[in-house]
């Protein structure tokens, strides 16, 4: 294979790609890099409109951009993005599930014990990462079907491989996404299309507006407890940055991978391979 097709390979020029999530930190570096390679980005999300910054980078890139105000949640809602987008670009060629999060209500620390978190509390992290991931790929999935065609990338986590300590209802919510993610990749290819691939990334540690004072502290900056157990037990000594997600990424969307489904990639910077010995 010669330079100029492997280059060929990662230029989504004229393809559409609709990303949930797409202003979140991971998500904007997806979102980012995709419109770099030329693609058309459809970004949904709860906020009435595209953040002034993210609307300034992307109009940086080659590929043009739309943003939906929508809730991964409301069927309807969605199906009205999918007619909008499919008005604006005419298909969609790959589907980015990037929405998710952890509620504090769902976590256990010293002022709640597990017995005592609300059902609300868990229905609410359970429905946005699992239920959140399953209703786009339906809506978004149908369109592929019908094209014969497409590729559909997951958000999972380490705390779907190994649950981590308080966050239970996101560990389980990111369980299911692994599991739903090799359901549907083999639904889609036996159903309807080989051509249909769906995938995952599982991400280590990086540092979001989420989590940053669970592992740096506000105050110092230096590691919190949790953050020197999270560093102690991955081997390249660091939390990872959105660009490193990047690679995996564009890989998994592009035909690079074209011979690749079911599968979830860690990136991780060794965390799921070390044992802690």
């Amino acid at each position: 294979m010669h330079l100029a097709d492997l280059q060929k390979m990662y230029d989504f020029s004229g393809k559409t790609f609709v990303i949930t999530g797409g202003h979140g930190v991971l998500g904007q570096a997806m979102t980012t890099a995709l419109s770099d390679c030329g693609a058309n980005i459809a970004v949904l999300g709860r906020r009435p409109a595209m953040s002034e910054a993210l609307q300034s980078r992307l109009r940086q890139s080659p590929g043009r951009a739309i943003y939906i105000s929508t809730d991964v949640l409301e069927m309807e809602a969605l199906r009205a993005a999918a007619r909008q987008i499919v008005d604006t670009f005419g298909r969609v060629d790959g589907l980015v599930n990037a929405a998710g999060g952890n509620h504090p209500q769902a976590t256990t620390d010293a002022g709640t014990a597990f017995f005592d978190i609300l059902p609300q509390a868990l229905r609410s992290v359970l429905d946005l990462n699992l239920v959140g991931t399953i209703l786009p790929c339906q809506v978004f999935g149908k369109y592929m079907a019908e094209q014969g065609e497409g590729v559909i990338l997951n958000v999972s986590s380490m705390s779907a491989f190994r649950p981590l300590t308080r966050i239970v209802a996101y560990s389980a919510a990111k369980a299911g996404v692994n599991n739903f993610t090799r359901w549907l990749a083999v639904h889609m290819a036996q159903n309807y299309s080989p051509k249909i691939r769906v995938n995952a990334v599982a991400p280590g540690f990086f540092l979001t507006e989420q989590n940053r004072y669970l592992l740096v502290d506000e105050d110092t900056g230096q590691l919190t407890e949790r953050g020197q157990h999270i560093l102690a037990h991955t081997p390249m000594g660091r939390f990872g940055h959105p660009d490193d997600l990047v690679g995996a990424v564009l890989w998994l969307l592009s035909p690079a991978s074209a011979f690749v489904t079911g599968i979830v990639v860690p990136v991780d910077g060794g965390f799921s391979a070390y044992s802690g010995v």
